[in-house]
C-alpha cells in the first residue's frame, strides 16, 4: 500500500496539533489494556496528542505506562454524569475513538448512546460502544463513523454470524455498512471493509495475532488517521493494512509470544 496520500511531508514550520488529536474513551476498573492500546496506537501512526478519559484505575494505569498521554480520570464507570465533562473535551479533538474496555452494562451502554448522539466529531466504534450502538443504531446516525467489530460483535451489532466464505462474508458487510450508514471494518484472517457500496479485503495480518489488544491498536490507528481527514473508508482499510503488518513484523520476531504491545512499537517502521 502506498501511503503518499496519507503521509504527506511534513511542512518545516508544523505544530503540535497539526496532525490530530485523538480523543479515546475507554477502560473500565477491570479492563485497564485498551485505552493504552488505542492511544499509544494512534500516536504511533502520526497522531499528536491523545486524551483518554476512563475509571480512574485505567487512567492511572494509562498515566503510569507513559507519559505521551493526557488522561482524565472519573469516579467509577462511564456513566450520565460523566457526559457533559467528556463532551467538553471532545471540542478539543479531531476524532473520538470509544468502546475498548468500557463496562458491559446497561448504565454505560446508555451513556455511550446519548454521548454519540452529541459528540460532533468522526468516531471510531468498538467493542462495547458496538453493543450499545446495536440496541439504537440512531446512535451514530448522520455521523462520520467507522466501527470494527470481530465476528461477535457483528452479531450482536446485526443478528447475523458472519460466515468464513469471503463472497457471503463481503455481503453481510456490505449490507450492515449500508443500514448503518458507516464504514464497517469486519476483523478476521482476511479483514474486509465496506462503505455500504464498496467493499475492501486487507490480507495483511498473521494467525498470532490472537492476543488481546490487536483490535485496540486498529481502532486506534482507525483514530489517528481519520483525524487527519482521511476519507473513512481508505482510513479503515489502510489501518487494517497498518495493523495487520505490524502484527506479521512482531510475530517474526516473538511467535506464539507475540502481543500487542510489541506491534506498537512495529507500527513507526510500516508507515514509513
Amino acid at each position: 500500500m502506498n501511503f503518499r496520500d496519507i503521509y504527506k511531508k511534513r511542512p518545516r514550520w508544523s505544530h503540535k496539533g497539526d496532525f490530530g488529536t485523538v480523543l479515546v474513551i475507554g477502560g473500565s476498573i477491570r479492563h485497564t489494556g485498551s485505552p493504552i492500546f488505542n492511544a499509544m496506537a494512534a500516536l504511533r501512526a502520526g497522531a499528536d496528542l491523545a486524551y483518554l478519559i476512563g475509571p480512574q484505575r485505567a487512567m492511572d494505569a494509562a498515566a503510569h505506562h507513559a507519559p505521551d498521554m493526557i488522561t482524565e480520570p472519573l469516579d467509577g464507570e462511564f456513566l450520565m454524569k460523566h457526559i457533559p465533562r467528556a463532551l467538553a473535551i471532545s471540542e478539543h479533538a479531531n476524532t473520538c475513538v470509544i468502546g475498548g474496555g468500557l463496562a458491559r452494562s446497561p448504565q454505560t451502554y446508555r451513556a455511550i448512546r446519548t454521548f454519540l448522539k452529541q459528540c460532533q466529531l468522526p468516531l471510531v466504534i468498538d467493542a462495547e460502544a458496538i453493543r450499545a450502538i446495536a440496541q439504537n443504531e440512531k446512535a451514530v446516525r448522520g455521523k462520520t463513523t467507522i466501527i470494527t467489530p470481530h465476528a461477535d460483535e457483528f452479531r450482536a451489532l446485526t443478528g447475523v454470524l458472519p460466515s468464513t466464505a469471503l463472497r457471503e462474508r463481503e455481503r453481510a458487510v456490505q449490507q450492515a455498512a449500508f443500514r448503518f450508514r458507516a464504514v464497517i471494518l469486519l476483523k478476521g484472517n482476511v479483514d474486509i471493509i465496506s462503505d455500504g457500496t464498496r467493499v475492501v479485503r486487507n490480507r495483511t495480518g498473521t494467525p498470532y495475532m490472537t492476543k488481546g489488544g490487536f483490535g485496540d491498536t486498529l481502532a486506534g490507528i482507525c483514530g489517528a488517521l481519520l483525524a487527519r481527514g482521511i476519507d473513512p473508508l481508505q482510513a479503515a482499510s489502510a489501518a487494517a493494512y497498518i495493523n495487520g503488518k505490524a502484527g506479521e513484523r512482531a510475530a517474526k520476531k516473538y511467535g506464539e509470544g507475540t502481543l500487542a504491545s510489541d506491534a506498537l512499537h512495529a507500527i513507526a517502521n510500516v508507515i514509513q
